[in-house]
Formats: C-alpha cells, sequence, structure tokens
C-alpha cells in the first residue's frame, strides 16, 4: 500500500485531484495545506508519493522542493499546479520534482503519468467494483465554499495569464495566493486606499458579460514602474498617448487571458468590451471617486503580479456585479459535482 500525500491550500483543487486518481490505486491518502504540513507528514512517513501544488502559503511548491533536498527525505513528486510557465516546469525538475502537470489534472494524463514513472501498475491491481468507502468518505470530508471555488478558478486563470505574460515580457512571474471578497464600495475604496497609500497610479478597465455574469476588470499600474514596462517591451514612448497605447495593450494580454481562463473552466463565453483607460497619474481615491457609481456592492477577486529581478507589479481586480453572484455560483457548483 503506498502513502500518497495530496499537498494544496484548495479543498476544492484537493478534492478535484482525489477524483483524478486511479479508482483501483491502492494508496492511503494524507492531505496537507501548506508545504510545512508536508514535511512534517513526510518525517512521518506519510509520503512516499506526493501531488504537490506551488502557489500556497506558509511555504509554496518551490520552497517544498528545496526543503526536501535540503533534508534528504525520499519522496516521489509530480507538481500539479496553474502556474504553467515553461520556467516553473523547469525550475521544478530542477529541484527533483518527477513530472509537472497542468490543473485541473485530467484523470487520463494523471494516469499514465503515475504508469510512466513506475508509480502505478493497472496490471498488479486488481480493480474494485467502486472506489473505496475510506475515499469517498474522504471526499465526504472536503466541503468547498464558495470562495474557496472561485479562488481555484481563478488561481488555474491567472497561471495561464502568467504564462502568456512571461512570453511577452521574457521575465519569470511571481503568483500569490488569489483574495476573494464582497466588498461595499466604501470597503473596497478603503482596501484599495491602504494597499496603494501614497502611490501615483494609472488604471485600465475592460468590461465582459456572458450568461448572465457580468462585471469589471480593473488592472493598476504604478506610474513609477511604467519606465521599467516599457524597457521590457522594448517600447520607448514619446508622450502619454504612446504610454498609454502600451498600457491598453498590456492589459489586454492578462485581463483577456485571464477571463479566458475562467470562461473555459465554467463553461461560459464571455463578451469583452475594449480597454480603456481610467485614469493616468491619478491617486487611488480619484479612482474610486470617479468609477463609484459603477462598482457599487462588488464581489472582488484580487491578484497581485510581479515580475521576479525587476520592481515591477500589476494588481487586477474581477470586480463581478452583486446580480451575477447567483449565476456564478451555479457555474462553479456545477464544477464540484
Amino acid at each position: 500500500m503506498t502513502h500518497l500525500l495530496v499537498c494544496d491550500d484548495s479543498n476544492m483543487a484537493r478534492k478535484q485531484l482525489i477524483r483524478a486518481l486511479p479508482a483501483e490505486w491502492p494508496v492511503t491518502i494524507s492531505q496537507a495545506t501548506n508545504g510545512q504540513e508536508a514535511l512534517e507528514a513526510i518525517r512521518q512517513g506519510l509520503g512516499q508519493v506526493m501531488l504537490l501544488d506551488l502557489t500556497m502559503p506558509v511555504l509554496d511548491g518551490y520552497q517544498t522542493l528545496a526543503a526536501l533536498r535540503e533534508e534528504g527525505l525520499q519522496t516521489k513528486v509530480v507538481v500539479v499546479s496553474g502556474d504553467v510557465q515553461e520556467e516553473a516546469v523547469r525550475r521544478v525538475k530542477e529541484l527533483g520534482a518527477l513530472a509537472f502537470l497542468k490543473k485541473p489534472a485530467d484523470p487520463e494524463i494523471l494516469r499514465a503519468t503515475l504508469v510512466e514513472l513506475g508509480l502505478f501498475d493497472p496490471k498488479a491491481e486488481a480493480p474494485p467494483s467502486a472506489p473505496t468507502q475510506d475515499q469517498d468518505a474522504l471526499l465526504d470530508t472536503l466541503k468547498v465554499n464558495f470562495r474557496d471555488a472561485l479562488r481555484e478558478v481563478t488561481n488555474v486563470a491567472m497561471g495561464r495569464a502568467a504564462a502568456l505574460l512571461a512570453k511577452v515580457l521574457g521575465v519569470f512571474v511571481q503568483l500569490p495566493v488569489p483574495q476573494v471578497n464582497i466588498f461595499e464600495v466604501s470597503e473596497l475604496h478603503m482596501t484599495l486606499s491602504d494597499a496603494q497609500r501614497g502611490q501615483r497610479l494609472s488604471a485600465a478597465c475592460q468590461g465582459f458579460i456572458g450568461d448572465g455574469i457580468a462585471g469589471e476588470a480593473l488592472l493598476l499600474f504604478h506610474d513609477s514602474e511604467v519606465s521599467d514596462m516599457a524597457r521590457l517591451l522594448k517600447w520607448q514612448p514619446k508622450d502619454d498617448n504612446e504610454t498609454s497605447e502600451m498600457l491598453l495593450d498590456l492589459s489586454s494580454i492578462l485581463i483577456g487571458a485571464c477571463l479566458s481562463g475562467i470562461a473555459e473552466q465554467i463553461d461560459v463565453r464571455f463578451s469583452q468590451g475594449h480597454p480603456m483607460l481610467l485614469g493616468q497619474h491619478a491617486s487611488i481615491e480619484r479612482l474610486i471617486h470617479l468609477n463609484q457609481k459603477r462598482w457599487k456592492k462588488t464581489l472582488a477577486v484580487e491578484i497581485s503580479y510581479s515580475l521576479e529581478g525587476d520592481h515591477i507589479h500589476f494588481d487586477l481586480l474581477l470586480l463581478f456585479t452583486e446580480d451575477s453572484i447567483r449565476r456564478l455560483t451555479h457555474k462553479i457548483n456545477y464544477l464540484l459535482n
């Protein structure tokens, strides 16, 4: 019997992964919600094989792989992540991962990978007529709420957007755990103001709608970083108009890829408006004041992209209308059944 450890901070991701396992694979399954918990489990002999996420709090996947090597802990690691940058794949294999699978893991690809790595031999196992009661009970304990599910859907989508951005800019994009909150406009104002206190910003906005779900994507650029972005793009804007064009091009890449990733997972086709600049060289207070009638009460998904080796980051907010929440909930619940 193989001791399998599934390490991911999302209940939804762990549930999807456990469901994707070969039904006849005789494993005992342990779980960890971050790398620190995973290391503790492996030290106790609970992780002969580990399925490991990359984007996690406390200790992420890269740090976990490095710690395994440093401590000399023996476990066979398959990374399952939404961060599909080519550099991410290269780094995890360099750190000792045996394989990389993109989220959500396809059961057939997972099965083939486990067979190829010699971790699972279907000929040696007698297939049961149904999943074991233990696995059923384990899946029942994994309760997934709306925010956790939307966070995981966004996690996968932002990974695809990062891979596209990495190719365009020739950099490695560092990804956070996305944040999901429901705000009144006054709370959104305070949250953004606290995060961006004293900084001058330019902001691009792009509306989207599809299948009863609507909202706006807001991408914040820090003015102090625009020249560095231009350098990476090999662009030399001569005036504010050319700078605006550059920012709108970047907005189209990031917002379009992220919305496309969400739409694909929840089986929706979004129609997107043209991105437009809400303001240049403005304070966040001014941007909020100019647009507070649009946003009102909103479901906000916040993603902060950072570029490794450069003092550049983008803050992407997906602002769903209050009326969209019921339909979005229905679509996400469908993923879990």
